[in-house]
């Protein structure tokens, strides 16, 4: 390959795009977060499914300054995956990056994301990491349960969040963009569909995307209830949950005939949350040793708490008819 061409390849456009909805509290953060990269996007294209705080107007005047277009299109009423497609519709150039309103990108985010794609064009997609923005102690726990650390990965199996991933324009095209029929799990929907695809994909530990973990125990469990019953609209894991709900059934039978299950049930327990143990000290960082120590003993039931808002979700899923 000829200097020519790859100084061609390595300037090529990027566009960012993103879906809003009512982000006025955490609008600029989100947009400082991007003028600051220290490789900007050529573009930016925002699809807003219809802010009733005023996100759209905050970020108009925002974008006056910048110094590359930014398209905002409004579509009231639109979910995520409708919102992601309408983005890439609009965008003008083939290589294209994602994230969330709400997140914070490290600054190396998008020179990060795409590097493996502009090194190599055998590269069609990069999927980026994220972390949980700082919080208080039941954010940190609730990472603990729920977020693997960069280490943890395996590249091979890896699953990535649209808050960080790239992609080129033929990706979108060869697996028919995002599911517009499925309001939650769109992401992982579109995975499967690149990965039963065979595209060549790269991961990149060092694209960061933070993001804000919910605040209290109703809005954790109604978001993994939400979760899963788009596993069963759509389809999605139904080995995983098939072994939780043996194992819970495994559990309560247990209970009820065999007095001595109390000891393998706590052994049991141990082995489930021992890799969520190990990420205390790193989610928990900050805390005093007392509040780390509560959050070992707290991780088991909130663990068992998750695990019953997936059952109710995904069998709500599955009652409300298979998608597709």
């Amino acid at each position: 390959m000829s200097g020519g061409e790859a100084d061609d390849r390595r300037d090529a456009g990027i566009s960012l795009i993103a879906t809003l909805l009512d982000e006025k509290a955490t609008l600029g953060e989100w947009w400082r977060s991007i003028m600051a990269q220290t490789r900007p996007p050529r573009e930016i294209v925002v699809v807003d499914g219809g802010s009733r705080d005023g996100t759209p107007g905050i970020l108009r005047e925002m974008a006056e300054e910048a110094p590359f277009p930014v398209r905002i299109h409004e579509e009231p009423g639109c979910n995520i995956a409708r919102g992601r497609n309408r983005a890439i519709e609009l965008a003008s150039h083939r290589v294209i990056a994602v994230t969330d309103g709400g997140c914070v990108l490290h600054k190396r985010w998008l020179e990060n994301l795409v590097r493996p794609m502009l090194d190599d064009p055998e590269i069609n997609l990069v999927a980026g990491f994220y972390q949980p923005l700082e919080g208080d102690w039941f954010q940190g726990l609730s990472a603990c349960a729920t977020l693997p650390l960069p280490w943890e990965v395996r590249a091979g199996r890896f699953m990535p969040s649209s808050r960080s991933i790239a992609f080129r324009r033929e990706v979108w095209e060869e697996v028919g963009g995002y599911p517009e029929w499925l309001d939650i799990g769109e992401d992982m929907y579109f995975n499967h569909a690149w990965k039963v695809s065979g595209i060549s994909f790269a991961t990149a530990k060092g694209a960061l995307a933070y993001w804000r973990m919910r605040k209290d125990l109703a809005g954790l469990l109604k978001q993994y209830f939400l979760y899963a019953r788009g596993d069963g609209e759509s389809g999605m894991y139904p080995q995983r949950h098939a072994i939780r709900f043996s194992a819970y059934g495994w559990l309560v039978l247990a209970a009820f005939s065999w007095r001595g299950f109390l000891e393998p049930t706590l052994v049991a327990a141990s082995l489930y949350s021992g890799r969520r143990w190990l990420r205390v000290p790193f989610y928990m960082r900050n805390e005093t040793p007392l509040r780390q120590a509560a959050a070992y003993a707290a991780l088991p039931p909130l663990l068992a708490a998750i695990d019953g808002a997936k059952m109710a979700g995904y069998i709500c899923g599955l009652l409300g008819g298979r998608r597709r």
